[in-house]
């Protein structure tokens, strides 16, 4: 197998405009206004979808690299408490620190000494490896970056062209 171009596809999926939206594209000309709307029937507002983004890549970095790995209690630890708003400075460090939580990832994939395969200390009988972690946290984030794209178009959030 060539791990160079497992690489760079598992890279990918992260990064790269594909199939998918990216998380820049999503988040890009946001207004400030509507960072704590909930929309009809829904639990949850913007900026509390971007943070549970942000929470569950992180948690999944932690799971990969932490020896004293805690689980979250689900779904309670995967997002933000339902009354918590926040102002622009807050949204822009959720942004921040996805991508940095992100790059993190980008980095350990492309890292030649990392096995990719290797069973990750807390998985137990599971066996979980870096592969299925980043195929997770690839398709978790396409599917919310996906939702908070319908959610902007919902209410006319996209800039005109």
């Amino acid at each position: 197998m060539d791990t160079a171009e497992l690489r760079k596809q598992l890279t990918n999926m992260l990064i790269e405009r594909q199939a998918h939206m990216i998380f820049e594209d999503a988040v890009a000309d946001f207004p400030e206004s509507h960072i704590n709307t909930r929309l009809p029937n829904c639990p949850y507002t913007f900026w509390h979808l971007l943070e549970h983004l942000r929470i569950c890549q992180r948690d999944i970095l932690e799971y990969i690299q932490s020896d004293h790995y805690t689980w979250p209690d689900f779904p309670d630890d995967l997002w933000p408490n339902p009354a918590a708003t926040t102002d622009q400075a807050g949204w822009n460090r959720t942004v921040a620190q996805f991508l940095a939580d992100r790059q993190q990832l980008v980095t350990l994939i492309n890292d030649p000494g990392v096995d990719l395969f290797a069973p990750l200390p807390n998985s137990g009988a599971y066996r979980h490896s870096i592969v299925r972690e980043i195929a997770i946290i690839a398709t978790h984030n396409s599917y919310h970056i996906g939702e908070l794209a319908i959610m902007r178009s919902v209410i006319g959030l996209w800039p005109s062209v």
